[in-house]
């Protein structure tokens, strides 16, 4: 079943694949705030985040006659915005905390567990906290279900070293949040 949200972007890329500027104009407010939100779970700057959701933009418009109307465009356009985030860290050459670190090392579940009850911005405020190699990872890995694996090689590190990013990523937060669960 087609719902009329589905058949009104159909059209919106319909006409951003014939380059009308109204058409790129409504897919821009559709998406932008998706675009800024996913970029920033990576880029801390919002002033940076804003000029890759342009970049973003602008590579969406030149490459939608790629997409493939049988697979989902958000999931098309979110990949856009993730990968040219993760390029723009990649340019930063973040430094990654390499294997050496205990990843036996890890969290307890029931550590993580108890924080259900705890607001999302405080969640969101204690992922600033993180180093940015640690909070790439773990939103990767977390939000975006990659793989160790598939994040060593989109970074360029051993498996071993996104792992640990993780584990010290997880534990940073547990630390944070447990002063949110004491109440």
């Amino acid at each position: 079943m087609v719902k009329d949200s589905d058949t009104n972007i159909e059209k919106i890329i319909k006409g951003c694949i014939e380059k009308d500027r109204k058409s790129q104009e409504e897919l821009f407010k559709i998406f932008y705030g998706k675009a800024l939100s996913s970029c920033m779970r990576y880029i801390r700057s919002k002033e940076q985040a804003e000029d890759v959701v342009q970049e973003c933009f602008i590579k969406v418009f030149d490459k939608i006659h790629t997409y493939n109307p049988e697979n989902s465009f958000d999931g098309w356009i979110r990949r856009v915005f993730i990968n040219l985030s993760l390029d723009f860290i990649r340019k930063k050459k973040m430094v990654f905390v390499d294997e050496l670190f205990d990843v036996k090392e890890e969290v307890k579940t029931e550590d993580v567990s108890d924080y259900s009850n705890i607001p999302m911005e405080n969640i969101i405020k204690a992922l600033d906290f993180l180093p940015d190699a640690q909070r790439t990872v773990f939103n990767m890995y977390v939000v975006e279900g990659y793989k160790h694996k598939e994040i060593a090689e989109i970074l360029d590190i051993t498996e071993g070293t996104s792992k640990s990013n993780y584990s010290r990523a997880k534990k940073t937060l547990v630390h944070r949040l447990s002063g949110f669960n004491k109440n």
